[in-house]
């Protein structure tokens, strides 16, 4: 039975979108096929039975001095802190975007502040953050926080003024309150726009929770690369490595998941 012509580029597009990953597997066995051969101890490629070996001592194997399995300790406190701060990044960056975009006063009172603070690279501010207030979880949520609030804040801001004026204009004419305009009748249509800034956003935050959990932490994946590095231990940077890639694909296409059944008028304007 033939395929249609739509269903044999929809796989074609599968093969070549593989393709990169495959090329990129076949490197790295030759490579360290090869430098495994001159030096069976080396640390710099190892094998994928190596790197199994210590995926699963990390996955199933208790530690020797805690008792936990430390790839699961480190991937739940990682993703605590990951949606601590990026969820509360997405409530106030919604609030601040969607009010700024109605109305003009609290756009000039803190559309300014807004610009600056997006313009500080979050990572420079790191060491202010730990000194005032401290090296516990609060300082790591808020470095989440600060880099990806002004990020979602400012593309709900955008959105937010493309929404006809008319439209507005005629739910207050027909007695609509300033409440009622912005979060029963604004916000519904902003909501999936917001998805797509996290989604946009969360490469960010996974980068500034990998720093801060690098700088001061007793847990965690981003703890975890760093405390193994000094070991030239690449058996298991590798694989946690791999774990976050595997984790940011999943949350990013859970979200489009949820645009596509939550938000088909969305996702049918060809966005």
């Amino acid at each position: 039975m033939k395929h249609p012509p739509a269903q044999r580029l929809v796989s074609l597009g599968w093969l070549w979108g593989l393709l990169p990953f495959v090329l990129l597997l076949a490197v790295y066995l030759v490579a360290s096929q090869q430098r495994l051969a001159d030096n069976p101890q080396d640390k710099l490629l190892p094998s994928f039975a190596r790197m199994g070996e210590a995926l699963q001592q990390a996955a199933i194997e208790p530690d020797r001095r805690t008792g936990e399995r430390v790839l699961w300790t480190d991937t739940l406190a990682s993703l605590k802190r990951l949606a601590l701060g990026v969820g509360s990044a997405a409530l106030f960056g919604l609030l601040a975007g969607l009010n700024m975009g109605l109305h003009s006063s609290v756009k000039r009172l803190f559309g300014p502040f807004l610009t600056v603070v997006s313009l500080i690279p979050p990572l420079a501010v790191l060491p202010v953050l730990f000194i005032t207030l401290g090296v516990e979880e609060f300082s790591k949520v808020a470095l989440i926080f600060l880099g990806v609030f002004p990020v979602i804040a400012r593309d709900i801001l955008l959105a937010t003024e493309q929404i006809p004026r008319e439209s507005l204009v005629k739910a207050a004419t027909l007695g609509a309150s300033s409440l009622t305009v912005t979060y029963r009748i604004v916000m519904p249509q902003i909501l999936p726009r917001l998805i797509d800034a996290v989604r946009l956003a969360l490469g960010g935050a996974w980068l500034f929770l990998i720093a801060a959990e690098a700088i001061a932490s007793t847990e965690g994946l981003g703890y975890r690369i760093f405390l193994v590095r000094r070991y030239l231990a690449m058996d298991m940077i590798l694989p946690y490595v791999a774990w976050i890639t595997l984790m940011g694909f999943l949350f990013d296409f859970a979200l489009r998941q949820w645009l596509r059944r939550g938000f088909r008028w969305y996702v049918g304007q060809g966005r």
